[in-house]
């Protein structure tokens, strides 16, 4: 009988050691999620912006979560962390997306003055949250 219950309690160790290993990856992963994106009322901000027609009005060409009348000559703004693991290169895409692409249709909203630095990096947040 001793051996039997050392077993299980080995063996329960074990099973534990082995599901928080497990978990230890996806824990880090929201961790860091909540760290990179940043706070709600930023991204809330960040998405009236975007919503906005005569701001960052991105429903113009993007498919967004959330928003109405999207337009679809551009990609559809989902599983941006994905997309752009590094965040300064897709806020440099907002920025100026004529630099990665000449022929792209996407307006430079930084050099065009269409939003200001604080706006830009606003939206990026919540074009990062998708």
């Amino acid at each position: 009988m001793r051996i039997t219950a050392k077993l299980i309690i080995s063996a329960s160790t074990v099973a534990t050691l082995i599901g928080a290993l497990a978990l230890s990856p996806q824990l880090a992963s929201a961790a860091e999620k909540g760290a990179v994106s940043g706070d709600a009322a930023v991204i809330e901000a960040g998405k009236k912006i975007a919503f906005n027609r005569k701001k960052g009005n991105c429903l113009a060409c993007h498919l967004i979560d959330g928003g109405k009348m999207a337009g679809n000559i551009g990609p559809p703004l989902v599983g941006m962390q994905a997309r752009f693991p590094d965040k300064s290169k897709m806020r440099a895409q907002i920025w100026d997306p004529t630099k990665a692409n000449p022929n792209t249709m996407m307006p430079p909203f930084g050099p065009h003055e269409v939003l200001t630095e604080k706006e830009i990096d606003t939206v990026v947040e919540f074009i990062y949250s998708l």
